[in-house]
């Protein structure tokens, strides 16, 4: 299986770089492999797509201001840090730039000195691994002096950064937000629980690989990065009984099916309380053994996220969707519209 066979043609155009005034009023591409049927909607109407005694699932993580402008205090040379995960205590995994001058031993300060750096580690592809200080509380100095990771493709200027969390985000750790969930507001999710739909949520933090292309040839020789999950027992109860019901566990967004999925790989397809690192890389030949149905955005060309739809829709069916989305104008990527897939 070869990465140029999940390559698509998209105009940069149609690349979404602010997200729209209402979140819940993207368009809505409702795809059925099934019956290999496609409909234009809106996301609001995602409801009608889900039945009394469903679940939707979804990723609390809540993304940091991880995003740090600083300078070297010998030289007063700009550096900037993009924080990717604590590793323990109060030390951080960081992208770094320009991470040829930043050697084992040196120190960076952040808004004038109120947190400094060490590095204590340096990592390839410009990776360290860093000892902050500080006074008071670690977060609360970060949402002072951080700002959003926004993805690459995004060059406009984010008003409220808010906007690039969910508003169910809970638990802090991610470096990117879990897309798909963006969607939804308050009142939405209200008349999907009066519909009769389980709320559920379970935690994955979000690293930057989830957003990059694959860079080698075949599909086999790509190396999934590391995201941390978590599911409670609660979750696992309301999940399992759902199926036991009869019930479709429709998950939101490509973290949350990765979570469900490593799970139930882990306890022969039933879930239960659990938490640990996934690198779980889910293509066109894998078997689902959790999740029925999920909406997701659209996403990057060659990506892994792509071949994540593609086994469950069919290659050929999601490139013919993909196509589809082109034509009729839809929006990509993360403040971009959403698909449904069942």
């Amino acid at each position: 299986m070869n990465t140029n066979d999940f390559d698509f043609y998209l105009p940069e155009e149609l690349i979404a770089q602010t997200p729209l005034e209402q979140r819940d009023a993207s368009k809505l591409l409702i795809i059925d492999h099934e019956n290999q049927t496609m409909v234009d909607s809106h996301f609001d109407h995602i409801i009608d797509e889900l039945n009394p005694g469903d679940a939707l699932v979804m990723n609390n993580t809540r993304v940091l201001p991880a995003r740090l402008y600083g300078e070297k205090p010998d030289t007063h040379g700009r550096v900037e840090f993009l924080l990717l995960k604590n590793t323990q205590g109060d030390q951080w995994e960081v992208l770094a730039k320009p991470a040829k001058r930043l050697k084992v031993g040196t120190e960076v300060s952040f808004g004038d000195g109120r947190l400094t750096a060490t590095i204590i580690e340096e990592r390839e592809h410009g990776g360290r691994i860093v000892e902050f200080s500080y006074d008071g509380i670690f977060l609360e100095v970060l949402e002072s002096l951080g700002e959003m990771p926004l993805p690459p493709y995004i060059h406009e200027k984010l008003d409220d950064r808010e906007r690039y969390q969910t508003v169910y985000a809970k638990e802090n750790g991610s470096a990117a937000a879990p897309t798909a969930g963006l969607h939804f507001t308050p009142e939405l999710l209200n008349a999907i629980e009066a519909k009769g739909v389980k709320l559920v949520y379970l935690t994955l933090h979000v690293g930057l690989g989830t957003f990059r292309p694959v860079s080698v040839d075949s599909v086999d020789d790509h190396e999934m990065h590391s995201e941390f999950y978590t599911l409670s027992e609660e979750a696992a109860q309301i999940l399992n009984q759902v199926k036991a019901d009869g019930g479709r566990i429709v998950a939101v967004g490509t973290t949350s099916i990765r979570t469900l999925e490593t799970i139930g790989n882990k306890y022969d397809g039933t879930l239960q309380a659990d938490s640990g690192w996934t690198n779980i890389f889910i293509k066109p030949g894998y078997t689902f053994k959790v999740v029925d149905a999920f909406s997701t955005n659209f996403h990057l060309p060659k990506s892994t996220l792509v071949m994540l739809v593609s086994a469950f829709a069919g290659r050929e069916f999601v490139l013919e969707a993909y196509k589809h989305a082109v034509d009729e104008r839809y929006r990509f990527f993360s403040f971009g519209d959403a698909m449904f897939v069942k």
